[in-house]
C-alpha cells in the first residue's frame, strides 16, 4: 500500500491562533479580542516569521494537528514514537490478525531482483509461521513475536506546531532514514495547506537556520522548504 497520510483535524485558523497568543504577551487586550479582531491577514504571516526568528516558539504549542498514518512499517513507527511531545494511537498486533498484513519493502530491495526474491521468501515463511502458531492455539499476542519489523501498521498522531517543526528539522534531513523522511514530507505538505505562516520555513537546519547540525554533513543542503518538498527520498 505504501505510506498514506491524511490530516484529520487541526486547531481552527492555526496561524491566527498562534499570532494572537503571542500578542497577548505584550498587549493589555483580552485573548478573545486579539484572536477575533486585532490581527488581520496581512499582519499574521510576517509576525509569525518574527516569532520564529526570535525563538519565541512556546506560542506555537497552541496549534495542534492530528494525522492518520497508514502503510508505514514498524521500523518507521519505532522512530516516530521517539518524538515524545506527541500523542499516538497504534493498531494493535495483539488484537488485530496480521495474517494478511502488508510488509514495506525498501526500494533497494525492490529494485534488486535476487534481493527481492529473498525478501519475499522470508516474509512468506514468517507469515506462514504466524498462521501455523495461531492454528495451534497460540494467542496473537505471542504469535506476533515472529512477525517482521517491516510489517505495515496504522497510527493516529497528534503534534503541536512547535514539535512538528522539531520533527521536520530532524526527519527531513537527507541523512534521516528514508521511510520516516517520506512520512515527514507528506505531513509537512499537509500542514502547510492549513497553516502556511507557521510552516513557511520548515525543514532541516540548512533550511531553518542556514547551518547544518549534523556531525557528517551530506554536502547537499536544501535551498528552502519548497526544495525539501520537491525532492523525493534520495
Amino acid at each position: 500500500m505504501g505510506c498514506q497520510v491524511s490530516l484529520l483535524s487541526c486547531s481552527p485558523d492555526p496561524d491566527r491562533l498562534v499570532a494572537a497568543a503571542a500578542r497577548l504577551c505584550y498587549s493589555p487586550a483580552s485573548a478573545r479580542d486579539l484572536a477575533e479582531v486585532f490581527l488581520d491577514e496581512g499582519r499574521v504571516r510576517p509576525f509569525l516569521e518574527k516569532l520564529r526568528r526570535s525563538g519565541h516558539l512556546s506560542t506555537f504549542e497552541h496549534a495542534s494537528f492530528s494525522f492518520a498514518v497508514d502503510g508505514i512499517s514498524r521500523v518507521c513507527s519505532h522512530q516516530l514514537v521517539r518524538h515524545r511531545l506527541a500523542s499516538y494511537s497504534q493498531q494493535s498486533q495483539r488484537y488485530v490478525s496480521q495474517e494478511k498484513a502488508g510488509v514495506v519493502m525498501p526500494r533497494s530491495i525492490r529494485e534488486h531482483p535476487r534481493a527481492r526474491e529473498v525478501f519475499e521468501e522470508a516474509v512468506a515463511q514468517t507469515l506462514l509461521a504466524y498462521g501455523r502458531l495461531g492454528a495451534l492455539g497460540i494467542p496473537r499476542e505471542d504469535a506476533r513475536y515472529v512477525l517482521p519489523h517491516g510489517g505495515e501498521t496504522r497510527m493516529m498522531v497528534t503534534m503541536n506546531a512547535r514539535e512538528l517543526l522539531h520533527f521536520f528539522r530532524l526527519r527531513l534531513c537527507r541523512r534521516a532514514q528514508w521511510e520516516i523522511r517520506d512520512l515527514a514530507r507528506e505531513m509537512l505538505r499537509l500542514v502547510r495547506e492549513v497553516a502556511p505562516g507557521l510552516f513557511a520555513v520548515a525543514g532541516p537546519g540548512c533550511v531553518e537556520t542556514g547551518a547544518c547540525g549534523e556531525d557528517r554533513p551530506c554536502g547537499r543542503p536544501f535551498v528552502d522548504t519548497e526544495d525539501v518538498l520537491a525532492h523525493a527520498v534520495d
